[in-house]
């Protein structure tokens, strides 16, 4: 896993559930010790609720101030955004680096360099891109990634957090119980060096070696052509969608500028409609909010319908959702 994703070694790699829990690993060991009243962490408008909620309770814990990077009408985090955004008080920004909404991929290494320019630490919710596109974090920058082996073709909690050495050495422990203490007094413990201080108890072993499975797996096709694939079928499908009419595609026309996910609102139909009417065709989308209700409010929609792409995904699955999009305009007029 460290080195799929350019880490400089295995020690500064944690198991755990994925994502949320990297998230609120982050924010309890690391925020809770070291943000105080008046400090401020900065996210986007894009964020999935896993990257929002736990900085809220942080910041609610520690009277540090939560502001929102604000992004297009097509949701892109603008650089200009962030440096506008970033003061003398920012402590943290925590972005990801792909929207699970409308694959927009932030300037990570850019913002990176800004974060760290203003002496703040840099997270990047890596769940969604870490497994569509190639990653190395030291050439990105961050002192955090998000893991999330269930998006990756991996076991559902599996997956971890990336963090440098000498960011984990500073932080506090998350969970305390057993292999992860040296000695345990009546008073005090003392605690194993990282990762170890940060993985408590029995970790998900099953699932962690079905994760370094899948990791062999898309080694074995390679990342450049994993995302490669994608941006030819986010083309493709962003064609194809562009010849219905009623149909609002939300995010960059641009292919290059995004991953393999598109959200989209079918005129006169709710998305749970669409969903389901797709259903009956053989084709699966997801409908709602998709964890990401504050870009749904920036968007100004309650939902979205949203076909995602992987490596398994073809032309054909493309021509399979048009033709299914062309049925529910006929059944909602």
């Amino acid at each position: 896993i460290a080195s799929f994703i350019g880490a400089p070694g295995p020690e500064t790699i944690v198991f755990n559930r994925g994502t949320t829990e990297s998230v609120n690993l982050v924010a309890h060991a690391w925020g809770r010790r070291f943000l105080k009243e008046g400090d401020e962490i900065l996210i986007s408008e894009l964020e999935h609720h896993s990257n929002i909620v736990p900085w809220q309770l942080a910041a609610r814990d520690t009277g540090a101030l939560l502001k929102y990077i604000p992004v297009t009408d097509e949701g892109r985090v603008e650089l200009e955004a962030v440096e506008g955004a970033i003061t003398d008080r920012t402590k943290l920004v925590a972005i990801t680096g792909q929207s699970n909404v409308l694959g927009v991929m932030p300037a990570i290494a850019d913002i990176a360099r800004l974060a760290h320019d203003a002496g703040a630490r840099f997270l990047v919710d890596g769940a969604q891109l870490v497994p569509h596109a190639p990653v190395d974090v030291q050439a990105i920058g961050c002192d955090f990634l998000t893991i999330s082996g269930h998006k990756m073709l991996g076991p559902t909690a599996s997956g971890g957090l990336y963090a440098t050495t000498e960011v984990m050495e500073e932080m506090d422990v998350f969970l305390g119980g057993g292999e992860m203490i040296e000695e345990v007094l009546k008073e005090e413990a003392t605690y194993k060096p990282p990762p170890y201080k940060f993985e408590a108890g029995t970790p998900n072993i099953a699932q962690e070696v079905g994760l370094g499975a899948a990791v062999d797996y898309l080694q074995g096709i390679g990342m450049e052509a994993v995302h490669e694939h994608e941006i030819e079928l986010t083309a493709y499908a962003l064609e194809r969608l562009g010849e219905l009419g009623g149909v609002r595609v939300f995010g960059p026309t641009d292919a290059t500028e995004r991953g393999g996910a598109i959200s989209f609102w079918v005129e006169g139909s709710h998305p749970h409609d669409v969903a389901t009417i797709l259903d009956e065709e053989g084709v699966c989308v997801r409908a709602g909010h998709h964890c990401a209700q504050v870009l749904m409010r920036r968007l100004g929609v309650p939902a979205t319908a949203r076909a995602s792409f992987n490596v398994y995904t073809t032309r054909d699955d493309v021509d399979r959702l048009v033709e299914g999009l062309e049925k529910v305009r006929a059944v909602f007029g």
